[in-house]
């Protein structure tokens, strides 16, 4: 019998799972809190209920075979007991409660050698401000932060005042050159495969991915430092499925590890086109134990993200979409929400080239036609 496969989360990851899904005839399952997320009209399977109540998880898993996830904001102790019922759960329950608390995600780093920088832990504004003088440094929620969310960055002690009066975390700000992505991805025999690492390009004000370029556009040595510890990590978690492993690379050329996501992430969008074998395709070898896909590029390639332009909020509108499709070698991906807000991602564009700089031109043309306003 075909094996009964169900997703945590339906969203813009979920809508591009479900597209390679199709290709190998895969019966998927979505269970997500909005009904009228981006999976929503993409499956007869669809269950409206949240993702962190023990009892609508365990519900909606109880006929799966396979469960697995797009948001690691969902009920940890319903995958141990469904894992515990001889259900696949991948990335395991124990991968996901490390990473989910950016708190438990650094004292794992340190406890494998997995280079990081200096942090302290810290349960209030009022801690941080006892520990001003490891200032600059980020100031990281422990849970809750996504897509920018949740991270502030503190240069001196006249940005305390937005210190999160929460428990979080205070990381000492790395002075780096570039930051870099592996997406790696490790099935339950053993097999890894490294996708090559990207350079990402952060928004200034809303700290999430603008751009990026891959392969980075960095020193073979460079490079290979950053497999190494994306295998490193990959290895030390014990994950099956994906790891997208963000680092940094210092002024010194060295590589730290900032953060962790067990799953398809945003810094492997381009390989729906630039690769072999893409992320989504890649996800759904590694938890169903399959041979994996070849992650070599076809050429050069950026990803720019769609997002919701400042000052809209309201029913989305695209402009620009006709001059996008006239561009060569462009090629756009909407993720079907329905209302924008400043900063919210709607959608992102891939495109290939054959050298750096025509690709960065085609970056600056995507970003300055393309436009998601409010109708």
């Amino acid at each position: 019998m075909k094996q009964r496969i169900g997703i945590l989360g339906g969203g813009q990851l979920g809508k591009m799972l479900l597209q390679t899904a199709l290709d190998l005839d895969l019966n998927i399952s979505i269970l997500d809190p909005d009904p009228e997320c981006s999976c929503s009209v993409w499956t007869k399977n669809f269950t409206c209920g949240s993702l962190t109540d023990y009892n609508t998880v365990m519900e909606f898993a109880k006929d799966l075979d396979v469960i697995t996830i797009e948001i690691e904001n969902v009920n940890i102790q319903a995958l141990k007991d469904l894992e515990a019922a001889a259900k696949k759960v991948f990335p395991q329950p124990s991968v996901i409660e490390t990473i989910q608390n950016k708190r438990t995600q650094k004292d794992f780093f340190v406890s494998h050698n997995i280079p990081t920088s200096p942090f302290i832990k810290v349960k209030n504004r009022d801690e941080i401000i006892a520990n001003k003088d490891f200032l600059p440094a980020v100031n990281k929620l422990g849970v809750g932060g996504y897509d920018g969310k949740g991270v502030q960055l503190l240069k001196s002690e006249a940005d305390l005042d937005k210190a999160f009066d929460a428990e979080g975390i205070l990381e000492k700000f790395v002075d780096f050159e570039k930051e870099l992505a592996v997406i790696i991805a490790r099935n339950e025999n053993g097999e890894m495969k490294c996708f090559p690492v990207v350079e990402m390009v952060f928004h200034p004000t809303a700290n999430l991915v603008e751009y990026q370029f891959s392969p980075a556009n960095i020193e073979a040595s460079t490079a290979q430092q950053a497999e190494e510890v994306a295998i490193k990590t990959a290895e030390a978690f014990g994950i099956v499925g994906l790891l997208a492993v963000e680092m940094f690379l210092d002024k010194e050329g060295k590589i730290w590890v900032n953060e962790v996501a067990p799953r398809p992430h945003n810094s492997g969008h381009q390989t729906q086109k630039a690769n072999v074998v893409s992320q989504f395709d890649q996800h759904w070898r590694a938890i169903l134990n399959l041979p994996l896909g070849d992650p070599t590029p076809h050429s050069l390639s950026a990803m720019v993200n769609i997002l919701g332009e400042e000052g809209h909020t309201g029913i989305a509108k695209v402009e620009g979409l006709d001059k996008i499709l006239a561009l060569e070698h462009a090629f756009p991906f909407f993720y079907g929400k329905k209302i924008t807000k400043p900063f919210r991602k709607m959608g992102h564009v891939s495109i290939l080239a054959d050298d750096f700089e025509n690709l960065k031109e085609k970056v600056n043309f995507v970003q300055n036609n393309l436009k998601i306003i409010a109708q």
